[in-house]
């Protein structure tokens, strides 16, 4: 059964940010190769009068955009309302017109909210996808909580991408029968082991340096300074490692001011956002990669480095225990440096197995994810004609 499929996300490029949402991009393009799909992606307008920074064409795919208009400095608690009223607003004729057999909404709050609302009064199903800090952040916070509560439970389905999420949304009162774990997949063609020499010698490194790799946003909720604060400790017992940053974010002036003030700045490298396909020679080149958030899903930076036969130094938080077993990385608590410090000392001078992280990433398949997001996204719209049947 073919469906016609609306997809209402923040997460998901845009000529404004042309790197947003990989792995959306990624299940959202192979999801269309079987389904007619319209991406309708949110731009706030802070960001829409910052100006177009790129193209952006994602093949098998309708994809629109709308303004998401709010009051500055009032509170959070109104946004969904603001963004439901900039969409009808600015797209209401073209949803009304679009024939959906059901509405998939990618982040809790304040996209599957607004998408809840815009559902029922469409009269066609949703389902809801979350990612980490929608459930683990945003859900616990009084104002947001009753409304998060209520789009999942009034979607069809609810995918989380991790056990721990699953537990969160369960927790909100979602029926477990509805709550469906499925994990991100990776993409072979781009992210498999390679030359680490030649990767090396493609990006301009030296080809001896440890090198010590993050990737992702610049936020402190990622851990991008606890992992600066640790590095000096691996710079002690290595003293010709390097620490590269992948990202663009608010952290990068705060970092570049602490590297200078730890006396590391010859050693730490402010890359800046790379494209996603870059990213692969990045993983190649590095020694390991360190993501120290403070919550997440189940980032696929992870998945991906693995997949590359790349260990991995995280933090044990939401999903990422789920998927990083001992031979293909350390995981350490939140917010604790030392305990990064070591982790990146014993990490750097362990001998790792690069192939067989790599066959243990090879599990997580996005032909495997996206079967099963479809069978649930049928599942609801046969759903919802029965039940129109039965009301006739």
């Amino acid at each position: 059964m073919r469906l016609r499929i609306l997809i209402l996300t923040n997460l998901f490029p845009t000529p404004w940010d042309p790197l947003r949402g990989a792995f959306n991009r990624q299940q959202f393009e192979r999801l269309g190769q079987r389904h007619d799909v319209d991406v309708l992606t949110a731009v706030s307008f802070p960001e829409h009068l910052a100006g177009v920074k790129g193209a952006v064409r994602v093949d098998g795919l309708q994809t629109d955009h709308f303004v998401f208009f709010y009051p500055p400095r009032l509170g959070r608690s109104l946004h969904a309302l603001c963004w439901l009223l900039s969409l009808w607003w600015q797209r209401g004729r073209k949803l009304r017109a679009g024939g959906y057999d059901c509405i998939l909404a990618s982040w809790a709050y304040p996209d599957a909210v607004a998408a809840g609302w815009m559902a029922r009064r469409l009269g066609i199903p949703y389902v809801v996808k979350v990612h980490g800090s929608d459930l683990n952040v945003q859900a616990t916070q009084p104002l947001l909580r009753p409304q998060i509560r209520a789009a999942l439970r009034g979607a069809s389905a609810v995918v989380t991408v991790s056990q721990a999420l699953a537990g969160k949304a369960a927790g909100l009162g979602v029926p477990p029968s509805r709550i469906h774990v499925i994990y991100n997949g990776v993409d072979p063609a781009l992210f498999s082991p390679g030359s680490r020499d030649q990767a090396r010698w493609r990006l301009k490194l030296l080809p001896d340096s440890p090198l010590v790799l993050y990737v992702g946003n610049l936020k402190a909720n990622k851990g991008c300074i606890d992992l600066l604060e640790a590095f000096p400790a691996l710079l002690a017992k290595q003293p010709s490692a390097r620490l590269v940053y992948l990202g663009a974010g608010a952290c990068h002036a705060t970092l570049v001011a602490r590297a200078k003030a730890l006396g590391c700045a010859e050693r730490v490298h402010l890359a800046g956002a790379v494209s996603h396909e870059e990213t692969a020679h990045w993983f190649h080149a590095a020694d390991l990669l360190c993501l120290p958030s403070h919550n997440e899903g189940v980032p696929n930076v992870v998945l991906e480095a693995m997949a590359c036969g790349t260990p991995v130094v995280a933090t044990r938080v939401g999903g990422i225990p789920e998927v990083l077993p001992e031979h293909a990385g350390i995981l350490v608590p939140a917010h604790d440096r030392h305990a990064l410090a070591e982790a990146l000392i014993e990490a750097s001078g362990r001998s790792w197995d690069s192939a067989r992280i790599a066959e243990h990433a090879s599990r997580f398949r996005w032909s495997d994810n996206v079967d099963q997001l479809g069978q649930l996204l049928q599942a609801a719209a046969l759903g919802n004609a029965a039940a129109d049947c039965s009301t006739t």
